[in-house]
Formats: C-alpha cells, structure tokens, sequence
C-alpha cells in the first residue's frame, strides 16, 4: 500500500522527513510590498502538496512564514506538534475518528514550530500553504535552541528533532 502511494502520486523524499508532491502553486503572485516583512520576495497566493509519513519516521521540528492547513487522507492518525510562539505546546490529531478529538482539518500558524509523526503504519495527509510555500521560509529547528525556547518540552523536541 505504502509503496503504491509513492508511485501514484509520484512523491519524493521531504528534506523534513516523510515524502511529498507538490500539487498544486498558483500562477498568479503576491507582490513582495503586499506581503509581510518577513516574507523576502513574491510568493505564490497558494501552494499544496500530498505527504506521506511512515510509521517509525518523523517530521522534524520546523516552521514556515505562512499558515499551513493540513488535511487528513488515509491511513493512520497523525500527531502534529504545535509550539506556540507564546509558549503554549498544542497537539493535533488528525485522523477520522472525531470521538477521539481527531480532526480532518487544522492550522499551524506562521512562525509556529511543528513536527509530526503517525500513531500507525502510516499517515496520508495533504498541507495548504497561503501565501504559498517557498524553501525560503522554512527554518529546520537545531534541539538545542529550541529547548532553551521552551523548557517544559525536551523530552519532545529532543525525540523529534534531527539536529
């Protein structure tokens, strides 16, 4: 099933963990004087991808400049970890069974750092990125500064971190 996933859909190994396929980038821009300061150029108004994480795999600890949608697929549940910029830790959990708090839809916010992983075998979901995604904006978390960030949270951010 795993590997059928990785074929359709033609993924590609994410620098962050796990696999992903760009979808979807919108033609049309946002001017950079439109966008917030901490945006460096143009951006797409919208970019989307398929990703796939494996059990016993993680998506470390990053964040973006842009509010991340994730959407929930197929599979396993998935926890996405939320470190707030005000501190406050936030788990989701998408998957389909709502009895449980899971969710089919939820929003990281810009600058928020994350990471995920699949309570199962594996976890199809798909992220919407506005403005749209650019490697640019991705920051990839060193553990050490951002346990000094948020001390209550070691033990996870050094379970899913890779630097």
């Amino acid at each position: 099933m795993i590997t059928n996933l990785i074929t359709q859909y033609q993924l590609l190994p994410h620098p962050e963990g796990g696999y992903y396929k760009e979808t979807y980038r919108s033609t049309e821009h946002i001017p950079h004087a439109a966008l917030a300061q901490h945006f460096s150029g143009l951006r797409s108004f919208s970019t989307a991808i398929y990703f796939l994480l494996l059990k016993d795999l993680f998506s470390a600890f990053h964040r973006i400049k842009s509010d991340e949608c994730w959407h929930f697929y197929e599979g396993a549940s998935l926890h996405v970890h939320v470190l707030h910029l005000n501190g406050n830790y936030e788990l989701i959990s998408l998957g389909r069974n709502s009895a449980k708090g899971e969710v089919y839809q939820a929003v990281v916010p810009a600058g928020a750092w994350f990471a995920s992983e699949s309570i199962g075998e594996y976890s199809f979901v798909g992220c919407t990125v506005a403005p749209g995604f650019d490697f640019a904006d991705f920051e990839l978390a060193r553990a050490a500064n951002l346990k000094a960030d948020y001390p209550d949270h070691e033990k996870l951010i050094e379970r899913l971190c890779r630097q």
